[in-house]
């Protein structure tokens, strides 16, 4: 099994454009698609023509290239079944559960609504990837604009439960905000504060954030960790269920 290659590259304003080639047939997928432009000058940089497009969700800002990718390559647009009808583009339409190959190489669909009602992740189990689109960010979650706190948690959970060297590419580059935010709920958490400066750093010098893991998500990520006694005694929710904490954790966030 040959080993899967990825190209990350900024697209609008703070989005990351992501390519995974598979060199078995030559395949190609551009996970979401931001703008046109800036997936198609990738690809041709890397001589990679897209054979397939990893839709995790129906925001303009994730599909807004679909329809030119079509028209430029012939490829095929996989999509949350859940959203199916605002996907542009949709030819395959995937669920909770469901899998299908790339190559070699097995994609287990994740739904993890919240963000959005549909959305859902793609994880590579044999290659440890996860494209967690705007689910889980680095020290961050998804605002929650379709869905509540509480089914949110929930696909959160599935995501926490995958293994911990699972490699997590995200929709966004908001890391150094979630960093900033992410010290004001779980202060005494020093991982956390190590990885504050790192981040803080490698913004600093205009690198990306990108990837994460689910270990150290689980380690620094307020929003996986609402069952931590730290968090819940800072917050004066002791008491309350997990659900309830990561609401309030991300109430709080919304008006950082």
């Amino acid at each position: 099994m040959k080993t899967l290659e990825i190209e990350v590259f900024p697209c609008r304003s703070d989005n990351f454009g992501v390519l995974i080639h598979c060199p078995e047939g030559n395949l190609t997928a551009a996970i979401d698609a931001p703008e046109l432009e800036s997936v198609v000058a990738a690809a041709e940089l890397r001589g990679w023509p897209i054979t397939h497009v990893f839709t995790t969700h129906h925001h303009t800002d994730h599909v807004e290239g679909n329809l030119g990718l079509k028209e430029r390559y012939d490829c095929e647009i996989i999509g949350p079944v859940n959203e199916a009808i605002a996907i542009p583009g949709l030819d395959r339409a995937m669920g909770d559960g469901d899998s299908f190959q790339f190559g070699d190489y097995t994609v287990n669909v994740i739904e993890t609504p919240g963000h959005t009602a549909g959305h859902i992740c793609y994880h590579i189990p044999e290659a440890k990837l996860l494209f967690a689109a705007d689910t889980l960010f680095a020290l961050g979650c998804g605002r929650l604009f379709e869905r509540p706190a509480a089914d949110m948690w929930h696909s959160l959970q599935k995501l926490a439960a995958l293994p911990d060297d699972t490699s997590v590419y995200f929709g966004h580059e908001y890391t150094l905000s979630n960093a900033r935010f992410a010290v004001t709920v779980d202060p005494h958490n020093e991982a956390l504060a190590a990885r504050a400066k790192e981040i803080e750093a490698l913004r600093a010098e205009g690198k990306f954030t990108i990837p994460t893991t689910i270990g150290l998500e689980k380690q620094t990520n307020p929003f996986l960790r609402p069952g931590d006694p730290a968090i819940r005694e800072h917050l004066d929710m002791a008491d309350k269920s997990d659900e309830d904490v990561f609401g309030e954790i991300r109430r709080l966030k919304d008006s950082f």
